[in-house]
């Protein structure tokens, strides 16, 4: 099957249909940079600037210290780091040193862990001091022969780094002494005695697999899903071809968006590393510390999630920071309402439009434009360079027609290689070269693409389809709402309906009459909620992404 493109018309003369790239490792890009902008300050990390120099020479310390443990390529170390300097430095040192980057999050349980770590068989484990506890557990239930412990005040400007282990000591009753044996090392003494050479290390990018990124597990056992070094660096590519009024060497990104996440480790670091960038780093989210930065430090551009722009828009004090650097952000990972991209773009001045993607695909395939004035409301886009798209109709087991709702299917140099030891779930998800999304949508005539919903998250509630995302932007037109996610649960009657979770906005009396009646005038009776339950939060993502699913199985054990 091949696809007409129509959104082609629509690409500025400043964006190639098709860009190309090098055909070297993702960590020689690093070099490049390194080269080309050596003193300029690659990361600023609470107070702390690094250069691309310094940062480079770390990396190629570690990567050579890897080696001497043994590490070889193709073999997988897990990074378990919030967003900082370490995260960097470790994520480009084993691809340096030909080996897989498995991303670990934080905040999964030990189980979860457990899990990934055994499924990829990695090697090494690259953690905070904060870990180390649960990674010696960890260490005895898994193939990890090696742990790289560091510590968030090794990367603190003075005084704070001296300040930071009695606040710790204090805040989390935490004082943890690492010992240096039993393959545990201690990243300090790795700086002082590797040297920082550049490695050789024989690597096909079109091939070798740069990254196993766990899928979030919403919807079953977590997947492997299998990045090469071109699948990466492409998507890095294209963002950038995207974004082409972004000056090399010049831009600074704030960092929200956590590493351990495909979004923003594409969006954030690899385009940082490849464009020379800084970094602004935040390792835990706080609406009121990100409004601070944005002051301090002036990001040009703030790619986030909806949840994010949201929380800060209900900020109290969100009018005494100025905002007015951010010059570009793009919203990806969940629905973003109409209503929240106009009232951001309003109190910023700047640009927020919302593109699409899935870890599939590292992970973006479309977006919005930025320099346009072609605006489609609810729209994700147009499909990035070098990227076909197209919405399937299983009846017809073709292309769907224009406005004809179907199921996203995709494909590109970014589209994986496959999910890691799982033939069954990879053919699944494949057919004449198409990865299928599981994304619900339609393409209108001009070519730009629309999400109605999740495959799975659609609602069959008395015969019809019903699709959460239509009625989320009603709702979130209602001046009293923060958050709301909309779901199918159980009903003895209809065999599923319709039940709103909604956040109000902070001190606003909101009652389940007046939002029955605010729906009723935009949706049709069967799409209108016929429960509501009123939350102070909404459980989510380490990046943001509200959590239906979740909802959901609480409904089910009810």
């Amino acid at each position: 099957m091949e696809c007409q493109k129509p959104w082609l018309n629509f690409y500025p003369s400043e964006i190639p249909h098709n860009i190309s790239w090098e055909n070297k490792p993702l960590s020689k890009y690093f070099q490049d940079t390194a080269n080309q902008f050596p003193n300029h300050t690659a990361v600023s990390f609470l107070g702390k600037n690094i250069t691309y120099r310094k940062l480079y020479e770390q990396m190629l310390q570690l990567a050579n210290y890897l080696e001497q443990t043994g590490f070889e390529k193709g073999d997988r170390a897990a990074i378990m780091l919030p967003n900082c300097p370490q995260a960097v430095i470790a994520y480009y040192a084993v691809l340096e040193a030909g080996g897989i980057v498995v991303q670990l999050n934080p905040l999964y349980t030990e189980s979860e862990l457990e899990y990934q770590l055994n499924d990829s068989s990695a090697t090494h484990l690259i953690t905070l001091d904060l870990f180390y506890p649960k990674a010696s557990k960890l260490k005895s239930l898994t193939n990890i022969k090696h742990i790289i412990i560091t510590k968030i005040q090794e990367y603190l400007p003075f005084p704070k780094n001296l300040l930071y282990p009695l606040i710790q000591k204090k805040e989390q009753n935490l004082l943890i002494k690492v010992n240096a044996a039993n393959g545990v090392h201690v990243w300090t003494e790795i700086l002082k005695t590797s040297p920082a050479k550049e490695l050789t290390v024989n690597i096909d990018p079109k091939e070798d697999i740069a990254l196993l990124q766990y899928t979030g597990g919403t919807t079953g056992t977590p997947k492997g899903v299998m990045l090469t070094h071109e699948n990466l660096i492409s998507n890095t590519k294209m963002c950038a071809a995207w974004m082409y009024k972004c000056r090399k060497g010049e831009e600074s990104i704030l960092g929200v968006l956590p590493f351990f996440h495909v979004y923003g480790m594409t969006t954030v670091m690899n385009l940082s590393i490849m464009e020379g960038f800084k970094m602004i780093l935040i390792p835990k989210f706080d609406s009121t510390e990100i409004l601070k930065a944005i002051e301090k430090e002036k990001p040009t551009l703030f790619p986030g999630v909806p949840t994010i722009y949201v929380a800060l828009l209900n900020h109290k004090d969100l009018r005494k920071y100025d905002l007015s650097s951010v010059k570009y952000c793009i919203s990806g990972s969940a629905p973003l309402p109409v209503e929240i991209q106009e009232r951001f773009e309003k109190e910023t001045g700047g640009k927020l439009v919302e593109g699409y993607g899935l870890s599939e695909a590292s992970p973006v395939t479309h977006a919005n434009l930025f320099y346009s004035d072609v605006k489609k409301k609810g729209s994700i886009g147009i499909p990035w360079p070098n990227t076909h798209a197209a919405i399937y109709s299983a009846e017809k087991e073709g292309f769907a027609d224009v406005n004809e709702f179907g199921e996203l299917i995709v494909k590109g140099p970014q589209v994986m290689k496959g999910y890691w030891n799982n033939r069954e779930e990879t053919e699944a998800v494949f057919k004449d070269g198409w990865l299928f999304t599981g994304d619900i949508g339609y393409m209108d005539e001009d070519g730009f693409f629309y999400i109605v919903d999740r495959k799975k998250d659609m609602i069959i509630a008395g015969g019809y389809n019903i699709y959460p995302r239509e009625i989320e932007e009603v709702l979130y037109a209602n001046e009293k709402v923060k958050e709301v996610v909309v779901a199918g649960v159980p009903d003895p009657y209809r065999g599923e309906t319709v039940k709103a979770y909604v956040v109000p906005k902070g001190g606003a009396q909101l009652t389940e009459q007046e939002l029955d009646q605010f729906a009723r005038k935009h949706l049709a009776p069967y799409k209108v909620p016929k429960k509501y339950e009123f939350r102070d939060e909404l459980p989510k993502t380490a990046v943001g992404k509200i959590l239906r699913r979740k909802l959901v199985e609480e409904e089910r054990k009810i």
